[in-house]
């Protein structure tokens, strides 16, 4: 694979095999950005005899990246044009979005490695390359022939450098310049700084032009009345002081992701609840600028204190903020409940929330996913009240479990009532129809009794039509993934509540932050619990956690697909991650290994 046969390309390459047998520590002749590179490479199972990587043809050929790149690229490609050099524009997550190549036989070749547009070149997938490494440290590099990782890359060399947004220092993406190996190699970093600049003075001026556009739009609307009124563009945003009062970081990316979906809908109007539970009505328009869509201008109706008192038409619920005091709408205030952990101000938000209507005893609506915590946040908020009694919890799906009434309205009947009692039905949104009417009445009863209602189910949209009267507010309890900042807390409150003193080893935190966590607080609850039952020490290690938080993919897997997946996870951590040994036990080949972690987006502890 050495095309130049330089005694530099000879020993590297020979500190690479050492390496990749033994994980000899590389010799001192390998750049250390490299030998850094090496080490994520191998941590992550990187195939060094085939490319496999993710390949996703559907992208925005209109991106800002993409348009201020293509003046840059299309100047480039006359100037290279008959050369034995290619240049390349990914975004910031490695997807390749734009490709120039000089010459066909390295076009060819670069085909055959998939370096072309629709694939992800990132360093999760390729191992050490010019892109990935420029993308993971956020630095530009040079990657010449032996100092790739994989094997097929060996016979180009590669300079890289983010492109950066010169307002905000965001890394937008990378630049490339791939040729083959040769003396030419040693100019490319120059050529690449050259062309990234020229890239980041065109989205400079691009951002200019969006930011005046959306100055002007924002001075027109504010210039009369104080109604809120923010503009949203990809990084800026403006907001007049009443929408800066009501709305937080959060809020700014959900009204964003609302507006995206209006577009140039002309005076539409949009209901869209804010990461507190708080309803509001956007109005939204595009604005447009010399080059191009701008970003969106956003009017807001909040409901004022007398309508947050009354309830709204057609659903029997009200604003959970405008009657709050001044205490309980600071967000970021911790807000502690006996037995629960977390800080994230939605959380701090929905546990003021529910604590203020058990004090008042409010009918509370409480929506969200599956595991979040939905009950366990009613169980702590009831005991500060006081009461001697636990809540009585009666499901929908299966009534039941809370006595020995097979009757749902029945079973709500039953249920103790009176001052310092608490009713939950969960599930709310399975109630069925014939049955509406009967549980409504069941639960006004008890409600007239002094016994706080709540009601729990995945979505707020799903409560029948006869029972939106009988909850008075809605609150909604953040998905895990939302609050990950609170996972170092939940695991030690969790953990404690196992009990035999267990811990976590540092490096379990990272692992477990990578998880999208679909099953939320309640998934990572068993997990804990499965690694506690089948430690090997004091501490919880990376082996002891279940095999599919060692997957990272982006799709649901079938029931055969999750025990593949786990068949290998396992073999894998039994031989401390050794790709050949796992391999030979499984019967398979070590390039099935590592497409199969790759397809799975399985990462594993290095080898000790």
């Amino acid at each position: 694979m050495l095309s130049d046969g330089t005694a530099r390309d000879r020993t590297i390459a020979r500190a690479r095999l050492k390496f990749l047998e033994n994980a000899e520590l590389p010799a001192e002749i390998v750049p250390e950005g490299i030998r850094n590179s090496w080490r994520r490479s191998k941590y992550l199972g990187i195939g060094t005899d085939e490319v496999v990587v993710p390949y996703q043809p559907d992208y925005d050929r209109e991106s800002r990246l993409v348009r201020a790149a293509t003046p840059v690229l299309d100047r480039l490609e006359q100037a290279l044009a008959g050369s034995d050099a290619c240049v390349i524009v990914t975004d910031r997550k490695g997807w390749v979005r734009d490709r120039r190549v000089g010459e066909k036989r390295l076009s060819v070749h670069l085909d055959r490695v998939h370096l072309a547009p629709g694939f992800n070149y990132a360093e999760q997938f390729v191992g050490t390359n010019g892109i990935g490494v420029a993308l993971e440290e956020h630095r530009p590099n040079v990657v010449l022939g032996t100092e790739h990782f994989n094997e097929r890359l060996q016979n180009v060399s590669c300079a890289a450098a983010p492109i950066r947004n010169s307002v905000t220092g965001r890394v937008e993406g990378a630049m490339n310049l791939t040729c083959w190996n040769g003396p030419a190699r040693t100019l490319m970093a120059a050529l690449v700084q050259e062309a990234v600049g020229d890239i980041e003075r065109v989205m400079y001026e691009f951002s200019s032009s969006h930011q005046r556009a959306l100055l002007e739009a924002f001075q027109r609307v504010t210039h009369y009345g104080d109604r809120p009124v923010l503009c949203l563009g990809q990084d800026f945003v403006l907001a007049n002081s009443a929408a800066t009062a009501r709305l937080t970081s959060d809020d700014h990316r959900l009204l964003h992701e609302a507006a995206a979906e209006l577009g140039h809908a002309p005076r539409t109007r949009k209901q869209v609840q804010l990461t507190g539970g708080e309803t509001v009505l956007m109005r939204c328009r595009e604005v447009d600028s010399s080059a191009g869509a701008a970003g969106y201008l956003l009017e807001l109706a909040f409901p004022d204190h007398a309508a947050d008192r009354a309830r709204r038409p057609g659903t029997g619920l009200r604003a959970g903020t405008g009657s709050r005091s001044s205490e309980e709408q600071d967000a970021n205030r911790p807000w502690p409940l006996p037995g629960l952990a977390g800080t994230d101000p939605a959380w701090n938000t929905v546990s003021r929330t529910v604590s203020r209507c058990a004090r008042e005893r409010t009918p509370l609506l409480l929506h969200g996913e599956t595991g979040t915590g939905k009950t366990a946040l009613v169980r702590a908020t009831h005991a500060l009240t006081g009461a001697a009694s636990a809540p009585v919890v009666v499901d929908a799906t299966d009534p039941r479990a809370a006595g020995a009434e097979t009757d749902l309205p029945a079973a709500l009947r039953a249920a103790p009532t009176g001052p310092g009692r608490t009713l939950v039905l969960r599930n709310v949104d399975a109630v069925a129809p014939e049955q509406g009417p009967a549980v409504a009445l069941a639960l006004d009863a008890a409600a007239a009794q002094g016994t706080w209602i709540v009601g729990t189910l995945p979505s707020a949209p799903g409560v029948p039509e006869p029972l939106r009267h009988c909850f008075v507010e809605a609150a909604a309890v953040p998905a895990l993934r939302h609050r990950l900042a609170d996972l170092p807390a939940l695991v030690d409150c969790l953990l404690q509540r196992i009990g035999a003193g267990v811990e976590c080893a540092p490096e379990v935190l990272p692992l477990l932050r990578r998880h999208d966590w679909p099953g939320n607080v309640r998934q990572l609850n068993l997990a804990l619990r499965e690694a506690t039952a089948g430690r090997r020490t004091y501490r919880i290690e990376l082996r002891d956690l279940p095999p599919s938080l060692h997957s990272a993919g982006s799709r649901p897997l079938s029931a055969w697909e999750a025990s593949e997946r786990d068949t290998l996870v396992q073999a894998l951590l039994e031989v401390d991650g050794n790709k050949l040994v796992a391999a030979q036990r499984l019967g398979i080949s070590r390039t099935t290994i590592y497409r199969k972690m790759r397809a799975y987006g399985i990462t594993l502890p290095t080898r000790h």
